[in-house]
């Protein structure tokens, strides 16, 4: 299967638009390339973000970091399709998309049904990007 490596800015900003408007609790949907750079992003209008600006690099470049050393098992078993981490503030989604991450923060007091919808319309996004 071709793997994207790295996604144009045009393309990247089209799935952050395309998955912010999956849900109205989408927060956050960015794409994150295999540095931690943010590539593009859509963030909801009525909020500010969570971390400030020095620990949103961190979290970036741990999400790449995160990427490219699950990527050693994808022989064993298998390429990881996604990750859902619930926090006590937010819950946050990651797809691996080649050597990018798409990162997702969702409001915390969302059902999980609605974050598995969330999920279910994400996949075919990404999918068609890869």
């Amino acid at each position: 299967m071709f793997r994207v490596e790295v996604l144009n800015k045009v393309e990247a900003q089209e799935i952050s638009e395309r998955i912010s408007e999956i849900s109205r609790y989408v927060r956050f949907a960015g794409i994150i390339n295999s540095s931690g750079g943010l590539i593009a992003y859509v963030r909801r209008s009525d909020l500010k973000p969570m971390l400030n600006t020095k620990n949103t690099k961190n979290k970036f470049s741990h999400l790449a970091a995160q990427s490219g050393m699950a990527a050693q098992f994808n022989k064993q078993l298998g390429c990881v399709k996604f990750l859902w981490e619930e926090r006590e503030k937010v819950q946050t989604i990651s797809f691996a998309l080649g050597k990018n991450t798409v990162w997702i923060s969702i409001d915390k007091n969302v059902v999980r049904s609605e974050v598995l919808r969330i999920i279910d319309n994400c996949l075919p996004i990404v999918k068609h990007y890869q």
